[in-house]
């Protein structure tokens, strides 16, 4: 008899943002039958908080070539072109795709797409979809599609405790609930780390869960000391700390100010720089924020944004907003090719959970949907080639060790301290003995890489080395980080 705790399917997804319904659809259109697995309901995920848009080269004076550049730039010598190819070429097959799964994107009267301008984009070229409501948006819609399709099963509030191996490939996973789920290929779309900061924009369950899962199932990490410090997250507002006023703002005019009243930056530099000239100004002056004019904007554009401040008590358009950085995205994550597969056969990894050396040392404003989808679509293809796996005689058993380790206060204190917008060796060395195994390796990649650059900066190594260009930190079981150069 059939074990009632087992669960056979073809692809198995972990995570329901972006990248994990866009690879369920991908690969039930493409006949699967497909287990899609996620912690939250449908439509509940970082994803849905998602303000910035969807990059993709699709005016008239824009091309793919133009948008590898622009993200080339704001990576700082550590993107992997190949990544960056693959991304900027196919981003406007996955607009039309998303626009004929339902997706409706803003439009101007005479139905043609609305383009947006963000930091660090040389031209208009970010989609939105209801405004600075894009995830939202696109998260319903998809998640509204997933759950018609029969060939889709999905188990809502289901955490993964473990990755199935058998003889070094992934079959399948392990729930908290005692079901198991076997697969020819497993999907992790489970989102970043940027809540292992204390200060931050992500919803509380970006904790690297999918990290810690491929790293207990022997797969490669990259890159961890690149966390991105977003400039412009609401401070000092009680019940909106950490909400994150979304770039296009700046894009429509919105101005960022000092103590005086003065702006010194340019609105629209890549978010290193601004992040950086922030926190600069806060510290000369001794604010806690700086303030954002975004009285000029018209509200309009923004709903979700100007609402929840309203909400507050704050009216953006009478009154300036106090903002300052706050840790937002992990460039760094589950080492996969441009096809998501990871070091171990049998796995993918999608979205912000993996690495392929797209975003290099700093993300390119509203690259992340659109590597979602991107990617997200190419490792469902992939993972259909996938050999099935052999027949097992018994569920996988639980891991010895917990696989899953929740990040204690203190840690979510000591990465903002120590490995910051600054970080210098000390402060990283007191990270080393850190209870949490992904704060230790932050840590081990960060005291790795003596310069600074993109959103890594050191002040005792303040320059960038040429030297190290194009070389990423790479974590191997509990070996140390070695600099591996990737072509």
């Amino acid at each position: 008899m059939p074990d009632p705790h087992l669960h056979e399917t073809e692809i198995a997804v972990v995570g329901a943002g972006g990248a994990g319904l866009y690879a369920a659809l991908t690969a039930a259109r493409a006949g699967a039958r497909v287990t899609l697995v996620s912690a939250t309901p449908l439509a509940f995920t970082a994803s849905y908080w998602a303000q910035g848009g969807i990059a993709a080269a699709l005016a008239a004076d824009d091309s793919p070539d133009l948008h590898r550049q622009d993200t080339e730039v704001a990576g700082r010598g550590l993107v992997r072109r190949s990544a960056a190819n693959v991304l900027v070429r196919e981003a406007p097959g996955v607009v039309d795709d998303l626009q004929r799964l339902g997706v409706r994107f803003d439009a101007d009267r005479h139905g043609r797409l609305s383009l947006g301008l963000e930091g660090g984009h040389s031209v208009r070229r970010v989609v939105h979809a209801g405004g600075s409501a894009t995830g939202r948006r696109v998260v319903r819609q998809l998640s509204a599609v997933v759950a018609e399709d029969p060939r889709i099963t999905v188990f809502e509030g289901t955490r993964v405790s473990a990755l199935w191996t058998d003889g070094g490939r992934v079959v399948g996973l392990a729930c908290e609930d005692g079901r198991a789920v076997r697969a020819r290929a497993t999907i992790l779309a489970t989102g970043g780390a940027a809540a292992l900061w204390s200060r931050t924009t992500n919803p509380p369950g970006s904790l690297g869960i999918g990290l810690m899962l491929a790293h207990a199932a022997g797969a490669a990490l990259a890159d961890l000391e690149f966390a991105q410090f977003h400039p412009t997250a609401v401070t000092g507002i009680p019940g909106r700390e950490g909400f994150l006023v979304t770039e296009a703002i700046r894009g429509e005019g919105a101005r960022l100010l000092d103590r005086d009243g003065e702006r010194f930056v340019e609105e629209l530099s890549p978010r290193d720089e601004v992040s950086r000239a922030v926190w600069a100004t806060m510290r000369a002056q001794g604010t806690d924020h700086v303030d954002l004019d975004m009285r000029m904007v018209d509200a309009g554009k923004f709903p979700n944004v100007v609402g929840a401040l309203r909400e507050s008590g704050l009216d953006p358009a009478t009154t300036l907003v106090p903002v300052a950085p706050a840790a937002h995205y992990v460039m760094g994550g589950i080492v996969a090719d441009l096809d998501g597969a990871t070091t171990v056969p049998g796995l993918y990894a999608v979205g912000e959970s993996a690495c392929t050396g797209l975003h290099g040392a700093n993300r390119l404003a509203s690259n992340s949907l659109t590597e979602c989808f991107v990617l997200g679509g190419r490792a469902a293809q992939a993972a259909l080639g996938e050999p099935a796996p052999r027949a097992a005689t018994a569920l996988p058993a639980p891991p010895r060790e917990a696989t899953i380790v929740l990040p204690e206060r203190a840690t979510q204190e000591a990465l903002w301290t120590h490995a910051g917008i600054e970080r210098t060796a000390e402060g990283l060395r007191t990270l080393l003995d850190d209870p949490h195994p992904l704060a230790r390796f932050v840590a081990r990649c960060a005291l790795l890489r003596e310069e600074s650059r993109g959103a890594h900066r050191r002040t005792d190594f303040p320059e960038l080395d040429p030297a190290l260009d194009g070389h990423h930190a790479v974590v191997r079981g509990e070996d140390e980080p070695r600099l591996e150069h990737w072509a």
